[in-house]
C-alpha cells in the first residue's frame, strides 16, 4: 500500500491513498496526483484544493467505493454538482444525475410551464480578408428567449444541469444562472454563418447546448424535442387541457404535469 496522502480541501484536512485519488485517471484529481498537473502546498506540507471541504468528503467516498452515499436530508445537491464538474470525475457525475432523476420523480404532484419567444435581429461583425485588411459585414440572427417555471425546484435543477451556454468559449451550465429555485429565464442566439467565433464574446452572444447529446440548439424545435426528453423521463406528461393546441404547435407555450 502507498504512503498515506493528507489534502487541505478549503481548511478541512483529509488523509487518503494515492491508488484512491488516481482511481479515475481522466479526472482532475487523476492528473493531479500522476503528475500531469502541478499541485498547491499548505504551510504544513499538505496537497492544498481551495474548494469546499465540506463536501469534499462525497467526493473522496466515491473514489473509494464507485458509490454515491448521501444522507436522506442531504440539501446541498447543487454544491456537490458543481464540485463534481470542478473534479471532473465522470461517473460521479453522472451518478448525481440519477440521483436527481430520482429525486424528481419521487417528489408529488408538479407543474411546468415554458414560454418561448423568437426574434431576429441584424448582427454586424468585421471579418478579417487579409493582415490589416478587415470588412464590414452583417447577417440576420435568431435569438431566443424561454421562460421556465416549475413547482418542483429538484426539477428544474436536473433541467438546468443538462442545459449549457457556451460564451467566451467555455460551457457552463444553466443552474449557476438559478437566482429563483421555482424559475429560470434563458436566453441565447442560433449559430450565425461566417461570423467568427471572437465576435460572439465580444458581443457577448451566448449559444445553448444540451448534454449528454452534445447538440447545439439552434431552434425551438430542437429545444423543445430536448425538453421533453428530459421532461417525460422524470414522470410529466403533456397538460392537454392547456395551451391551445395552436400555441404548442406554434413552439409558444407548453405545460406539463406530474400526479402522484
Amino acid at each position: 500500500m502507498s504512503d498515506p496522502i493528507t489534502l487541505n480541501v478549503g481548511g478541512k484536512l483529509y488523509t487518503t491513498s494515492l491508488a484512491t485519488l488516481t482511481s479515475f485517471p481522466d479526472s482532475m484529481l487523476g492528473a493531479m496526483f500522476s503528475g500531469k498537473m502541478p499541485t498547491k502546498r499548505d504551510s504544513q506540507g499538505n496537497c492544498f484544493i481551495d474548494r469546499d471541504g465540506k463536501v469534499f468528503r462525497y467526493i473522496l467516498n466515491f473514489l473509494r467505493t464507485s458509490h454515491l452515499d448521501l444522507p436522506e436530508d442531504f440539501q446541498e445537491m447543487g454544491l456537490l454538482r458543481r464540485e463534481a464538474d470542478f473534479y471532473q470525475v465522470q461517473p460521479l457525475i453522472e451518478a448525481l444525475q440519477e440521483k436527481e432523476v430520482e429525486l424528481s420523480t419521487a417528489e408529488k404532484n408538479a407543474m411546468l410551464n415554458i414560454s418561448l419567444n423568437r426574434r431576429v435581429q441584424t448582427v454586424h461583425f468585421t471579418v478579417r480578408e487579409a493582415p490589416q485588411i478587415y470588412s464590414l459585414s452583417s447577417s440576420n440572427m435568431e435569438v431566443f428567449n424561454a421562460n421556465i417555471f416549475s413547482t418542483s425546484c429538484l426539477f428544474l435543477k436536473l433541467l438546468g444541469s443538462k442545459l449549457f451556454y457556451c460564451s467566451n468559449g467555455n460551457l457552463s451550465s444553466v443552474t449557476s444562472h438559478l437566482q429563483d429555485p421555482n424559475h429560470v429565464t434563458l436566453d441565447w442566439v442560433a449559430s450565425v454563418e461566417g461570423l467568427p467565433e471572437e465576435e460572439y464574446t465580444k458581443q457577448n452572444l451566448k449559444r445553448l447546448w444540451v448534454v449528454p447529446a452534445n447538440k447545439q440548439i439552434n431552434s425551438f424545435q430542437v429545444f423543445v424535442e430536448e425538453v421533453l426528453k428530459i421532461a417525460l423521463s422524470a414522470g410529466f406528461c403533456l397538460d392537454s387541457s392547456h395551451p391551445h393546441a395552436l400555441d404548442f404547435m406554434n413552439n409558444k407555450i407548453i405545460r406539463l404535469i406530474r400526479y402522484r
